[in-house]
């Protein structure tokens, strides 16, 4: 009976792989590429901390509240409590799981 070999998947871009596909693809320098990705993160980091950011044919940014709860401590089994914290939340746009997911 032959094994069925599942395909490994496949790794994430790196920041310096994203870098030179765009600039490969609009003919700009990687300097600018970069200098545009650096300005895009640091705006999406400061709005977001506002209010959802939304990049439009993207997704859209927001900050979510987890609320405190109770969990467990797999190794003694002891029931302990897990603090309310915020959560960096993004959500695919339609055109992206579209494009994607067919």
């Amino acid at each position: 009976m032959a094994t069925k070999k599942t395909k490994a998947p496949a790794k994430p871009l790196t920041k310096g792989q994203i870098i030179d596909a765009i600039a490969d693809a609009t003919g700009y320098t990687k300097k600018s590429v970069e200098d545009v990705y650096a300005a895009l993160t640091d705006l999406v980091a400061k709005e977001t901390k506002k209010a959802p950011f939304t990049l439009p044919g993207l997704g859209k940014f927001s900050v979510a509240t987890r609320k405190a709860r109770t969990g467990r401590n797999i190794r003694t089994g002891e029931t302990i409590q897990i603090p309310a914290k915020k959560t960096l939340k993004f959500t695919v746009s339609k055109l992206i799981k579209d494009k994607v997911l067919g």
